[in-house]
């Protein structure tokens, strides 16, 4: 089955900087979108940034000129570098990919995987 595994969070302080890191493995055939939701006690999951498969991206208001997507389609990886870090960025960050799977049927399965979740914390 597909996994889809994170790193990089942490605690730092306003102005810092982290980079998270999201893994894909498993039956994966292909993988479309990629991307970065965050989510904080009582309210809904939200998306951060987004990917295609063909490198367009998107980004919430609040993360712009902050935040980079990128994924590296060789090792099914896709990145989110955090810079100039605000408190209000607190909260688990949640990797998502839209995966093509193929079984040993050759039947063809397209949906949504997510991460475990990284708890990320600006905090002085």
């Amino acid at each position: 089955q597909v996994q889809l595994v994170e790193s990089g969070g942490g605690l730092v302080q306003p102005g810092g900087s982290l980079r998270l890191s999201c893994a894909a493995s498993g039956n994966i055939f292909k993988i479309n979108a990629m991307g970065w939701y965050r989510q904080v006690p009582g309210k809904q999951r939200e998306l951060v940034a987004e990917i295609t498969s063909g490198a367009n991206t998107n980004y919430t208001d609040s993360v712009k000129g902050r935040f980079t997507i990128s994924r590296d389609n060789a090792r099914n990886t896709v990145l989110l570098q955090m810079n100039s870090l605000k408190p209000e960025d607190t909260a688990v960050y949640y990797c998502n990919a839209v995966i093509k799977t193929v079984d040993y049927g050759f039947r063809y399965t397209t949906r949504d995987y997510w991460g475990q979740g990284t708890q990320v914390t600006v905090s002085s």
